[in-house]
């Protein structure tokens, strides 16, 4: 990457931007005039939710005192979402796990410059994968998602799969003192270890939500890890239920239950979609916890059935269709090894309009990102497009990592620690000291972000990219 200025950036990437302005008209709805494309017009800004007895300002979001929408398009067709920046500080936005053309990506200075106050940028793609996603500024990063920017994203499939709800959960943590503000996102301490947590855990920014289902009826959960560093260990209810999609594939395998002796460890970035039959009894319960520490669980969700029981049976859910995209070919697939552990010695990151990060505490292949505006950084690897690779990745470090690879997808092969699901996905969690071997087919050009997802990692030095020509 050389350096250039704002204006040159766009002037030479002829880049998707809207005229800049105030908010577009409102949030969802068919755009007769963009060719039937299904079109949103976001505006993100500055608001206040209610947690427990205080009022906590400062936050950002997406529509005001609320989370962010769930924004739901359909697989195959195309979508437009025109998002205008509402802060003071720059932003941008990313469409995670999204298999989409580069520009689209929203990763500033790798694939567009960041938005400033005031302009709107207009993301256009069309989804191939139907699937959990989820959307998150790539600029600010951690101080945009800390505060409260981050909501999901639902391709949906084509044809009715049968569920009788369908209810999207965001997992995400606050750090909010006694006043009930917020304290400080970040932590010296906590970006050299496992991350900073948050004291306010929350689905959805409510803390243990009770939602009505019907009683009786199969219930598809999407449960997505919006939190900037919280490592969740699921524990679902010992109720009938199957696992039908991780990461926004549909499973390859079947994946065991989680239970309170072999948990579900669900990592930043990471979605899973699940299913399960809700109580015939009106009134009745299921509770849905996290693991807090080695032992000490949190409810996640509760679930209360109402109604007459619809009388359904967890047989009746069918697999669902698969994503059309094609897979690496193993055997003539070419090994690249890739290093992720601490820093060599550093002085923080220089990242422009998107902000500076004092300090530089991890690597990959032992080299820190430097920061977005730098010039003659090296890509992580070099693949040529169209050709099967395997990545093995090496966790050198006593921490997680949970990797994130933008605009492709890759299929776990094997661990020198555990047995892995044989599922697509495109983020993996690295345990301590764990080698991982995943296979890739290289079929989207362009340079895509390559990073952890415990954003204090990746802002202190554990980011790169991976270049597809």
């Amino acid at each position: 990457m050389q350096n250039m200025s704002r204006r040159q950036f766009i002037m030479a990437a002829g880049a998707g931007t809207a005229v800049a302005g105030g908010a577009m008209a409102g949030l969802g709805g068919w755009d007769a005039q963009a060719g039937a494309a299904q079109h949103f017009a976001l505006r993100s800004r500055q608001t206040s939710f209610q947690f427990g007895d205080h009022v906590t300002k400062g936050l950002i979001s997406l529509t005001d005192n609320a989370p962010s929408p769930v924004l739901r398009v359909r697989q195959g067709e195309r979508a437009v979402f025109d998002y205008t920046n509402g802060l003071e500080d720059y932003t941008s936005m990313h469409w995670h796990g999204i298999r989409l053309p580069n520009a689209m990506d929203g990763v500033p200075y790798l694939t567009q410059m960041p938005i400033g106050q005031d302009e709107t940028y207009r993301y256009e793609f069309t989804p191939p994968d139907a699937g959990t996603y989820w959307y998150h500024p790539h600029c600010r990063t951690m101080s945009q998602m800390a505060h409260g920017l981050t909501g999901m994203l639902i391709v949906e499939e084509r044809g009715d799969q049968g569920f009788d709800a369908d209810i999207p959960l965001t997992l995400k943590d606050f750090r909010i003192g006694s006043d009930g503000q917020m304290l400080p996102y970040f932590t010296a301490r906590g970006a050299a270890r496992a991350g900073t947590h948050g004291n306010v855990r929350t689905t959805n920014w409510q803390q243990d939500p009770v939602m009505d289902v019907p009683a009786g009826g199969l219930i598809r959960l999407r449960f997505a890890v919006t939190d900037i560093t919280r490592v969740h260990r699921m524990i679902f209810p010992d109720v009938a239920g199957r696992i039908i999609a991780w990461d926004g594939q549909p499973v390859d395998e079947d994946i065991p239950w989680p239970t309170a002796e072999a948990p579900l460890w669900l990592a930043p970035g990471q979605r899973v979609d699940v299913v399960i039959k809700a109580p015939a009894v009106e009134g009745e319960e299921l509770t849905f916890r996290s693991l807090k520490g080695r032992n000490s669980p949190f409810n996640v969700l509760r679930l209360r059935s109402v109604g007459a029981d619809l009388k359904r049976d967890i047989a009746d859910v069918k697999p669902l269709p698969r994503n059309p995209f094609a897979h690496p070919n193993v055997k003539e697939a070419e090994v690249r090894d890739i290093v992720f552990g601490w820093s060599p010695e550093g002085e923080g990151s220089n990242n422009g309009l998107c902000g500076t990060f004092d300090y530089t505490f991890w690597s990959i292949n032992r080299s820190p990102w430097p920061g977005d505006v730098v010039s003659g950084i090296a890509p992580v690897a070099e693949l040529k497009q169209g050709r099967s690779y395997i990545l093995r990745m090496r966790n050198e470090s006593p921490n997680l990592h949970p990797i994130h690879l933008h605009g492709l997808v890759f299929k776990p092969l094997r661990s020198n620690l555990r047995t892995l699901p044989a599922n697509y996905t495109d983020t993996i969690l690295l345990l301590k000291d764990e080698v991982v071997e995943v296979a890739l087919l290289a079929d989207n050009p362009g340079d895509w972000a390559f990073h952890c997802h415990v954003i204090e990692h990746q802002k202190s030095g554990l980011s790169g990219y991976i270049r597809v020509v």
